[in-house]
């Protein structure tokens, strides 16, 4: 990824709008694509071939599953572990101990730091064992593959999504500069209060301690949430107020591992924005708006592949170097 490249993708995940590449910015080759596909008058017959291929025989979510699946198993382990005795896994998602090694969540650690002015080593080891292994694998993949309380937002999701379609609910956008601004004010309130402000309100840390430990009354503000997406703004937490989110994008935005944008085989019809949890990283496969021949997509995606499984003409793809293409 070039510098300007990291440089927009920081900033989209900060809040900023994607923007349109200038002239220069675009090869000769891809700008003759991007001719080409304008001037096929056949491309949009060809849209609605896919997408008429893809209602009658509707592809199965296979990594949606797998993803569920590994985000189920790993809050299990640590409701095992602590109910089991085994100590495999102690702790819960925001500070645990693996077969011994300290794993700390960053975003809390950065908190407890802040709020103690005192840099604690088991803190130092767990955090850079998980910063290594979330860079590693790039992105929000945190979100999508870890956190609980993304798994019960997909869930209310879907419940938005049937309302919207019966206009029963409309959604609300937000402006995602919210998240950076929420990231500082709980940064400064642990800084000149002493507390771990955030961590009384984190849906992750609050599900993570029910789940193990047994349900509070905190669950009332996650139950608040939920209630607030489904009826008002689809994914808010998400999508415009996180913390963790934005810590773990800053951390992934310079990962191997990527979800790859592949320029010549797309006919733009849209199918991978529609699913997506942040469509603006998507913003590249609108007609006119890539690059180069090949575009990563930015540091605030999930990894969580929605857009692979739901990309007709398999136009996105997981790419780790030298490994060719992993989504295929």
């Amino acid at each position: 990824m070039s510098y300007s490249s990291l440089k927009d993708s920081v900033a989209e995940l900060l809040g900023r709008d994607p923007r349109k590449p200038a002239p220069d910015e675009v090869s000769p080759e891809v700008k003759a694509i991007h001719q080409d596909k304008r001037a096929d008058k056949s491309r949009i017959a060809k849209i609605r071939v896919e997408l008429a291929e893809k209602a009658a025989n509707k592809p199965p979510e296979k990594l949606r599953r797998k993803r569920w699946a590994v985000l189920i198993a790993v809050n299990l382990l640590f409701v095992l572990s602590y109910w089991l005795d085994i100590q495999l896994l102690e702790g819960a998602l925001t500070a645990s101990r693996f077969a011994g090694f300290h794993m700390a969540d960053l975003n809390s650690a950065l908190q407890v730091m802040l709020a103690f002015k005192h840099v604690v080593i088991n803190l130092v080891i767990g955090t850079v064992t998980v910063f290594v292994l979330w860079w590693l694998l790039g992105g929000r993949t945190f979100c999508s593959w870890v956190c609980p309380y993304h798994l019960l937002a997909e869930w209310a999701e879907m419940l938005h999504l049937w309302l919207a379609k019966k206009k029963i609910v409309k959604d609300h956008p937000m402006d995602r500069r919210m998240r950076t601004v929420a990231w500082l004010v709980f940064a400064l309130l642990a800084l000149l209060t002493g507390y771990t402000v955030y961590e009384t309100i984190s849906p992750t840390g609050i599900l993570s301690r029910a789940l193990i430990y047994g349900p509070g009354v905190a669950l009332i503000w996650v139950g608040l949430l939920l209630a607030f997406e489904v009826f008002y703004s689809r994914r808010a937490w998400c999508r415009y107020l996180c913390p963790i989110g934005l810590t773990y994008g800053l951390v992934g935005a310079t990962s191997p591992f990527k979800v790859r944008y592949h320029l010549s085989s797309c006919f733009h019809e849209g199918e991978c924005r529609k699913v997506c949890l942040v469509p603006h990283v998507l913003d590249t496969v609108i007609l006119g708006r890539a690059r180069g021949l090949e575009v990563d997509i930015g540091a605030d995606c999930t990894r969580c592949g929605r857009c692979v499984d739901a990309c007709p003409t398999s136009s996105l793809t997981f790419h780790f170097p030298g490994s060719g293409k992993a989504g295929e």
